[in-house]
């Protein structure tokens, strides 16, 4: 059993690396850009809904406090990257949605998020790879996910 869990934290130590790796990226050029990374994530949360959001739901998407996510969003409208107006079922809420200057934004930091992650999973060997899509499938499906298998080195 030994060889089975030292192969499945393998895996799961090649996934936590190239999320690591693709979330310092991707902070990383939100920076440069002016946006702090969890605004960033909000924004990318607010455009990436199929309906306009409620902060709440930002919240939620983000796993912060609603009181935290109302000042991602604040910030995001005063950036003008987002706009806020008023839900037609609830009077005391308002939806956010995202302004063509923050699509257009988060189209400019795609762009070269994409050109610094396919460089940095070229490096990749193919077996870290697949270990860490398995355990990226266990963290969507759970248990019935892929079973990881790892070639030894003979003496290992």
């Amino acid at each position: 059993m030994a060889g089975k869990l030292h192969d499945y934290f393998c895996s799961v130590a090649d996934a936590r690396f190239v999320m690591r790796k693709a979330t310092r990226i991707v902070d990383e050029l939100a920076k440069q850009r002016g946006l702090d990374p969890l605004e960033h994530q909000a924004l990318i949360q607010i455009y990436g809904a199929r309906t306009d959001v409620l902060v709440r739901t930002v919240a939620e998407r983000l796993d912060v406090s609603p009181t935290f996510a109302s000042k991602l969003v604040k910030a995001l409208v005063v950036a003008k990257l987002v706009t806020y107006h008023d839900s037609p079922t609830d009077l005391r809420a308002s939806l956010v949605r995202a302004s063509a200057q923050g699509v257009r934004l988060l189209r400019e930091i795609d762009a070269e998020v994409r050109l610094q992650v396919n460089a940095f999973t070229r490096s990749l060997p193919p077996e870290s790879k697949s270990a860490a899509l398995a355990i990226f499938a266990f963290y969507v499906q759970g248990a019935k996910a892929v079973r990881v298998t790892r070639k030894r080195k003979i003496g290992a």
